[in-house]
């Protein structure tokens, strides 16, 4: 405590309580662990306790003693073997007590225990939702020393972090989160969000405060989806039992398509879009017994008729499991692959705007499974009002957009496009991949083109329509073997029209397309710089919804590493200048998410719109800068070597050293000796720019030409330069003396030969 603690003022002080006779020690919550007791409290003596000596009514004492719930399990060997002493006493609980040492004890003694014996504890969470329609509906109440509610807005509350709260209790499935605003501000419980997220329990991460916004949250009471990979996914499980909150799993024989209609919209997400078996693991809960008779417009499962008859087993992989779709959608546009995004969490609320880039948007357009996410952008309304917000991270992190919400109030709104018809698929960036073209609107279906039915002009178009540059690669196989149904007829563009879709088709049909041979397009990145001496010099402009705008410079977020980015796409070489000039008033720009490009991302889709009056202008090379060589000997001492050379004399050893103007960390230098009959390459790594090549002995084995080829890997893209070359030749007359005997050095262009 000492070193964590800093001067200060301040009138409020900290009032602790602790519990000065039992503790839970080695588990996962201050409500679970072994269970120890002060034996001794001169000595400060802990003892663990037998399973034999401790029973329901005892634990009941010792959960209230500690300020947790009800004991939920009691079971030895759960919390790690015994290491503290033993308590000899039988506790003999009536469970009303204030605490555990307040209990009679047997006049018996104990004196040993069996492994794995001792008491392992587990208090259910004090949390409570109140003035619901059920106990799993309601204003979130958590219990430490008095129950208080939990507050609402100082630490944003999402439905993954209200989820906790569902489990705790017991119920089945987060379905919302919202507020109960009042009039003054109250006693509240605020919530550490970065606690929560480490696994510990609510519990353990809140701190009081006084707030006027109170936290509800409304959980499905009698069905939950498991072991999904999001809230609207996973094991179907009903609870079968509510007095002893007992879940069964359901077969599949039971559960039919308007079954998955009424659950789905249960839980509040969208409607059914996978019902089948095995997907979320073999079934561990009981087996429900009853089949369900849905009509499809219930709204919930347990208000469906059943059947009579009972079920008493269910095959291996035939329970249910149920993906729900995400309630997500795009109203106003001109299509329902496009306009202003709305997401349901109990309302349909509008997303606010909050730098989302073309990658961020890519997730919704999955969802809606329209094609590639084309534009998206910011529109403000006259007023604020509520909608949500989404942060990046979130979206990034593979959480589905319901579980991401957090309520705001703001006047920017998120507008985007995707492609209704087209997309690419398994590619690196949004402007490549395996092509993909809506067949069937109704139902959904994408289905790749064969190369034989595309051209030149058929990709024009494409790229135009997925608002990227020219096609630069059209080839199969790039992207993968074809997964999708194949589209059959042979599209005939003029390369002027506005979507493929538009062109006209042959009447012809195909049926078969040979491995290998689906579309696989990659279109160019629409990025320049432009004012410059050269197209790898000026002011960096990325067109993005049919303009062209310049790049705001941030000093501190333009790193080598984003620049070089640039360069690779504009097919130039790393960074030789960066600098900004300044606009005379504030003008519309793109911002480069940062985050978004170190993921190698390309740019287009890593752009968010903003104003600023620094614009950046950057000047790319079109190779490195060549690196120097030069030779010194242990004799003559260093010398750079000139045209008119030097001598290195036989005997004596030589280093060639290698080095480059400091551009880029790391890299690593390669020595090439080149001679009449052998070549070889030696290999080091650049310190400080440099590396040095020592040769212990001048022999004539050593008469060839030298060169050094510096390497350099930046963002995905390996470059190199090499510098130019030297000739070692020998020279003086072969006598018995070696020392008249000299290896000639002298520079030479990199054709010439050595003579």
């Amino acid at each position: 405590m000492k070193g964590c603690s800093s001067p200060g003022s301040s009138s409020f002080v900290l009032d602790l309580s602790c519990s000065d006779s039992v503790r839970l020690v080695n588990g996962n919550s201050l409500c679970s662990g072994r269970l120890e007791v002060k034996s001794d409290h001169s000595n400060q003596l802990w003892s663990s306790v037998c399973e034999d000596d401790f029973d329901q009514q005892d634990a009941d004492v010792v959960c209230r003693e500690l300020g947790c719930g009800a004991p939920s399990v009691l079971q030895g060997a759960l919390y790690g073997e015994v290491e503290a002493a033993l308590w000899t006493k039988e506790f003999q609980c009536g469970g009303h007590e204030s605490a555990l040492l307040d209990c009679r004890r047997s006049g018996s003694t104990r004196s040993t225990c069996s492994p794995g014996k001792a008491v392992g504890l587990t208090c259910s969470e004090p949390v409570r939702l109140v003035g619901g329609n059920s106990r799993c509906a309601g204003t979130l109440e958590l219990k430490q020393g008095g129950w208080r509610p939990m507050g609402h807005f100082t630490f944003y509350w999402t439905l993954k972090k209200a989820a906790v709260v569902c489990r705790d209790l017991d119920c089945g499935s987060v379905v919302s989160v919202g507020q109960s605003q009042e009039s003054s501000d109250r006693s509240v419980w605020l919530l550490r969000t970065t606690c929560v997220h480490s696994r510990f329990s609510l519990r353990d991460c809140v701190t009081p405060d006084f707030s006027s916004s109170t936290l509800n949250v409304t959980c499905s009471d009698s069905v939950r989806l498991v072991n999904g990979n999001s809230l609207c996914s996973g094991r179907l499980e009903v609870k079968s039992d509510h007095s002893n909150q007992l879940w069964s799993s359901v077969c599949e024989a039971d559960f039919d398509q308007q079954d998955a209609d009424v659950v789905c919209r249960e839980l509040g997400c969208g409607a059914p879009s996978v019902l089948q078996g095995a997907l979320y693991g073999e079934v561990e809960a009981a087996l429900w017994t009853k089949v369900f008779q849905c009509g499809g417009h219930e709204s919930a499962l347990l208000d469906c008729r059943r059947s009579g008859s009972t079920r008493n087993t269910c095959s291996p992989g035939k329970a249910v499991g149920l993906t729900c779709s995400e309630p997500v959608r795009l109203v106003g546009g001109n299509s329902r692959c496009a306009g202003t995004l709305e997401v349901k969490q109990g309302d349909w609320r509008l997303v606010i705007y909050s730098s989302w880039t073309l990658k961020d948007a890519a997730v919704v357009c999955r969802d809606l499974k329209c094609g590639s996410a084309v534009y998206v952008v910011q529109r403000k309304e006259s007023s604020d009002r509520f909608g949500w917000s989404i942060s990046s991270d979130c979206v990034q992190s593979g959480s589905a957009l319901r579980e991401c919400l957090e309520l705001e109030f703001d006047s920017s709104m998120l507008d985007l496009t995707c492609s209704d018809s087209v997309r690419m698929v398994n590619g690196n960036s949004l402007c490549s991949g395996r092509l993909e073209v809506k067949s069937d609107h109704s139902n959904q279906l994408w289905s790749s083109v064969c190369e034989a039915d595309f051209d030149q002009q058929d990709a024009d178009v494409v790229c135009r329509e997925l608002g990227c540059g020219a096609p630069s690669v059209l080839q199969g196989a790039l992207y993968g073997e074809v997964e999708a149904a194949l589209w059959t007829k042979e599209f005939q563009c003029g390369g002027h029209e506005s979507a493929l879709l538009d062109c006209r088709r042959s009447g012809s049909t195909r049926n078969t397309c040979s491995p290998g041979k689906a579309v696989g397009l990659t279109c160019s990145e629409p990025v320049r710089l432009v004012g410059g001496n050269s197209r790898c010099a000026g002011r960096l402009e990325i067109k993005h919804l049919g303009d062209w705008k310049p790049v705001r410079y941030i000093r501190y977020d333009w790193t080598l590493e984003k620049i070089a980015v640039v360069c690779r796409d504009l097919g130039c070489g790393p960074l030789s200048v960066r600098q900004r000039k300044k606009s005379l008033h504030s003008v519309s720009m793109w911002t480069i998410n940062s985050v978004c490009i170190k993921s190698e991302s390309a740019l287009k889709d890593c752009v968010t719109s903003g104003f600023s009056i620094f614009i950046l202008y950057l000047t790319c090379s079109d190779q490195l800068v060549h690196p120097n060589i030069s030779v010194s000997s242990s004799m003559d001492g260093v010398s750079k070597v000139q045209q008119q050379g030097f001598h290195v004399l036989w005997g004596s050893s030589f280093t060639i050293s290698c080095s480059i103007q400091p551009q880029y960390p790391g890299g690593s230098f390669q020595l090439t000796f080149t001679s009449t009959n052998t070549a070889h390459n030696y290999t080091q790594p650049a310190v400080n720019h440099s590396a040095h090549f020592l040769f212990p002995v001048a022999e004539p084995t050593h008469q060839g030409s030298y060169s050094c080829v510096y390497h350099v890997y930046i963002v995905s893209r390996n470059f190199s330069s090499e510098s130019h070359r030297l000739c070692l030749t020998g020279s003086g007359r072969k006598t018995s003396s070696a020392d008249i005997m000299s290896l000639y050095v002298r520079a030479c262009f990199p054709k010439q030969h050595c003579k």
